[in-house]
């Protein structure tokens, strides 16, 4: 799967000091995207689209450093911001986080031969599900900074945005008790897995949560945007 090049940081800042975090979160989501399959890759043992897979992840998690560390070193000090330059920062890396994680859960599949029991499975779809939801919700309320910089982050725009980050910690919370669920469903069935195999799937359903966790963070980032 080839996967091209993004805009040029410089031609993005042109229009709006958010355009290189759009264009960042972007490839944050594409590289979660690749969860779904890699974990249906995963059911049906299929080694070789794994490993596209966990690839395609890796490449794309490269993709979002570069535009990280691209936006950080060319953000101009002495750019007018209508947020806390600090704050816009720190919401860029809250975004990398996300795809950090999707990159270590591809690399644990790509180097560990993982099975799935069948007693996780109904599970894990269903954290699977919730972590692609809240990702999804993420992604989206990224994508309208720019028009609630145009009404000074008041009006219909702040308060779709005001619900949508409501929307995002109560699919959190319900990912709170998947991952009880989840751990507890591994608990009861573990004495019949290999004790190596076990901790790894501890790490895994881990990892599947936090990336929630971090759509959480910033939801939360864009709420400070909102309340200043």
């Amino acid at each position: 799967m080839e996967i091209k090049s993004t805009t040029p940081l410089s031609n993005l800042f042109r229009s709006s000091p958010f355009k290189p975090v759009q264009e960042h979160m972007r490839a944050v989501f594409s590289c979660i995207c690749f969860l779904p399959p890699i974990m249906d890759a995963l059911y049906r043992q299929d080694k070789a689209q794994i490993d596209e897979f966990g690839q395609s992840i890796i490449q794309l998690e490269t993709e979002a450093d570069t535009i990280k560390h691209a936006f950080r070193l060319n953000m101009p000090n002495t750019l007018l911001l209508p947020v806390d330059r600090e704050d816009l920062l720190s919401l860029i890396s809250d975004q990398d986080r996300m795809a950090d994680i999707t990159e270590d859960i591809a690399k644990t599949l790509l180097f560990r031969h993982m099975e799935v029991p069948d007693s996780l499975k109904e599970i894990l779809d269903e954290l699977l599900e919730g972590t692609m939801e809240s990702s999804a919700a993420a992604k989206d309320m990224i994508e309208r900074l720019d028009e609630l910089v145009q009404v000074g982050f008041r009006g219909r725009q702040q308060e779709k945005v005001s619900e949508m980050i409501s929307g995002v910690r109560r699919s959190e919370h319900n990912i709170d008790g998947i991952l009880f669920r989840a751990k507890r469903t591994l608990f009861e069935n573990e004495k019949g897995m290999n004790p190596v195999s076990v901790i790894f799937w501890y790490q895994l359903i881990d990892l599947l949560g936090s990336i929630s966790d971090q759509a959480e963070n910033v939801a939360d980032r864009l709420l400070l945007f909102i309340s200043k």
